[in-house]
């Protein structure tokens, strides 16, 4: 949001204050700590359609084991990576298509969904409304595509 500076304990230091919208939070960052803290830049406009062909590429093998799966999507998502984000909503994505998810599983897909929606609405400069709009259109296009065939047969039949 902004770059201010703010005395703690008698020291002046820059602070980067960050809203982060998928909990809606505010945290200050002292400047020199921004990159052991695990921060950096929106992504470019760019570079979103890097993240858009990870959303439309293929699933990648997954544990079958939930809480397997839980925890090797949480990992990647910790990591803070654009990309990471964006194979974890596709996967999941594909899943709900497909099997469903756990409810540990929909909590996570849904965070997932706002982080990714969040760096969008920066990146092309949305509103937050239109950056989640634009997300769940890409996902609609994609997730039926990589279902396999006789699971959409099965679910065109419930």
């Amino acid at each position: 949001m902004k770059i201010e500076q703010k005395e703690v304990l008698g020291q002046y230091r820059d602070y980067l204050t960050i809203q982060i919208l998928h909990n809606d939070m505010t945290v200050m960052v002292p400047v020199e700590n921004a990159d052991r803290a695990g921060l950096r830049r929106v992504v470019d406009a760019d570079v979103v359609e890097e993240v858009l062909a990870v959303l439309r590429g293929h699933p990648t093998k997954m544990p079958k084991n939930w809480s397997r799966r839980y925890k090797h999507n949480r990992d990647k998502l910790k990591t803070g990576d654009i990309f990471e984000v964006a194979e974890v909503v596709r996967n999941l994505a594909v899943r709900y298509a497909d099997k469903g998810l756990s409810t540990g599983e929909k909590q996570m897909f849904s965070k997932a969904k706002k982080i990714l929606a969040s760096e969008l609405m920066y990146a092309r400069n949305f509103s937050e409304e239109e950056a989640t709009l634009f997300l769940e259109n890409v996902l609609g296009d994609i997730h039926v595509e990589q279902v396999p065939a006789e699971a959409q047969e099965a679910a065109s039949v419930v």
